[in-house]
């Protein structure tokens, strides 16, 4: 009989030194997404508050690659970077994704265990001949998690404190783990910052320094904390690892004896459900997304209602009124018949949610408002039936919004205005396609002097521009020439002008294509100023 206890133990830890920017990547796409393929990403940082000042919390690798690192001013890393992105740190949301990240990573190891901020360890003794091998195994992790926008580092040792040294401190690939072991810096033992100095200070740089001394006098000198994790590094004690436990699936269930009927007797079962669910969603940190409540009818028959809602929720007054106007919008309303026998309430689909901070008499902020009414809205008409405009990381006027599902779950991210006392470089009205208009302007390149539309004849008084806008050279169809006619056809250059007429109406007008692009080049009118 094989002694599981004497099985050779084998780690991989998994580090993700983008975490967050990559967590903001996908969860917001039109606003952080990749450019293309052969486009460096624009620098991102996420930044917090501390001691009263904006500080970096977090930057991906482009930031990173430009000389910013976390713990920096925001004004020094804009005055570094001033294309700089900036969102808001959410430790609870990369939480979150680091959890998500650990589950799916069940399907390589049955032992999955976090670590740190940023780390996930698999114990991967017995599993990895299942995929060929450790390298064939961290080939396929590193392979998965790339495809899913993951930045990942992949490093393999003994014990867990070993891989996770060697992955966060260790030039990768490690060809020997002995030799790399040594090499790594005492910091690597994760101590204190106050045992790391006196470590350094001692003159011992290196794990290889300390090995080769007595674990009696590193004990004496530095605490028994470094002789712990020097004995943890080198495999020589394992330390517990705590293993990820998958939280059990919330559904909520309710038997009867008899069947009930009554419609109060089962609003307040529903009712008694929704804030059982509210209870576990608080110890969880969670707030529910997706609510789907079946009625299992005591002849067979079941009746599945689902609502959705824009922003994680716990609280069960909005969605018990969310339920009602599903309800209401049913064809067939519901029919007891003899009674229901059993109810169950699921959430599958729930989100982080922190504390709020009501206002200071007690109200609800205004998004929260917002965000209820648009739920009834999508419940009352459909999710379908009813958008909103966000806005999208495009100097391309007509590709400059998205029409989103209202219930999508992501709040606008605001707009963006001019500087105070400045007009709008924008019109609030776009003509979709572009209005041709005949025009009379210098050459080659000069402003229009007078335009007619509609058959009227309207002569400039003022004039700003050009704003010169090239299509996306990734999109240019028909090279120099300028293959088509209307705006968007071809990679022809837009030069806009913001004009005002001798009545004082103000318009938003472009010529497609300068001379040297187009022998002809056509004028057209894109907007209305209010």
């Amino acid at each position: 009989m094989t002694d599981t206890n004497s099985m050779k133990r084998r780690y991989l830890a998994l580090r993700f030194p983008f975490l967050a920017a990559d967590r903001l990547r996908n969860a917001e796409p039109e606003r952080f997404a990749l450019t293309g393929p052969a486009t460096p990403p624009e620098p991102l940082a996420l930044v917090g508050k501390v001691k009263g000042a904006l500080r970096l919390g977090a930057v991906d690798a482009a930031a990173l690659a430009l000389g910013l690192t976390p713990g920096m001013m925001l004004a020094d890393a804009r005055a570094m970077v001033p294309g700089l992105q900036v969102a808001e740190c959410d430790p609870a949301a990369d939480r979150h994704w680091l959890e998500r990240l650990a589950r799916a990573c069940r399907q390589w190891s049955p032992r999955v265990s976090i670590a740190g901020p940023d780390g996930i360890v698999l114990d991967i003794a017995g599993v990895d001949h299942l995929f060929g091998g450790e390298a064939a195994l961290m080939a396929r992790i590193e392979q998965d998690l790339a495809a899913s926008g993951m930045s990942l580092r992949l490093a393999c040792a003994a014990t867990a404190e070993a891989a996770l040294a060697l992955v966060r401190h260790a030039p990768l690939p490690v060809i020997d783990e002995a030799q790399a072991l040594r090499a790594l810096p005492v910091a690597a033992l994760e101590l204190d910052a106050e045992a790391t100095l006196a470590l350094q200070r001692a003159g011992l740089r290196t794990i290889g320094d300390l090995v080769s001394r007595p674990l009696a006098g590193l004990a004496a000198r530095f605490g028994a904390g470094a002789a712990t994790a020097l004995r943890r590094l080198t495999g020589d004690e394992q330390a517990p690892v705590e293993v990820l436990q998958l939280p059990g699936p919330l559904r909520f269930e309710r038997r009867f004896a008899e069947p009930v009927a009554l419609e109060a007797s089962i609003a307040a079962c529903f009712l008694d459900l929704l804030r059982e669910a509210a209870g576990v969603l608080q110890e969880r940190g969670l707030g529910g997304r997706r609510f789907v409540l079946t009625l299992l009818r005591s002849d067979g028959a079941r009746h599945r209602l689902a609502i959705e809602t824009g922003l994680p929720t716990r609280d069960p007054a909005p969605v018990l009124r969310l339920f009602d106007e599903r309800i209401a919008r049913l064809a067939d309303p519901l029919d007891p018949g003899f009674g229901y026998d059993r109810i169950v309430l699921t959430v599958p689909l729930a989100e982080p949610l922190g504390s709020s901070q009501p206002g200071l008499g007690g109200e609800e902020r205004a998004e929260d408002d917002l965000a209820e009414l648009l739920d009834r809205l999508s419940t009352r008409l459909g999710a379908a039936n009813l958008y909103r405009l966000a806005p999208r990381d495009s100097h391309i006027p007509e590709q400059a919004q998205l029409a989103l599902p209202a219930i999508s779950g992501r709040l606008p991210a605001p707009w963006p205005a001019p500087p105070p006392g400045e007009p709008p470089l924008r019109p609030l009205f776009l003509f979709d396609p572009p209005q041709p208009v005949e025009v009379i302007a210098e050459v080659p390149d000069g402003p229009p002097h007078r335009f007619r539309w509609k058959r009227q004849l309207h002569e400039v008084r003022l004039y700003e521009g050009p704003e010169r806008i090239a299509t996306e050279w990734w999109r240019r169809r028909g090279g120099e020439n300028g293959a088509g006619e209307g705006p968007g056809k071809g990679g022809l250059t837009r030069d806009y002008y913001r004009i005002e007429d001798a009545r004082g109406r103000r318009y938003w007008i472009f010529r497609h294509g300068l001379y040297h692009e187009k022998p002809v080049p056509r004028w057209y009118l894109h907007g209305l100023f209010a």
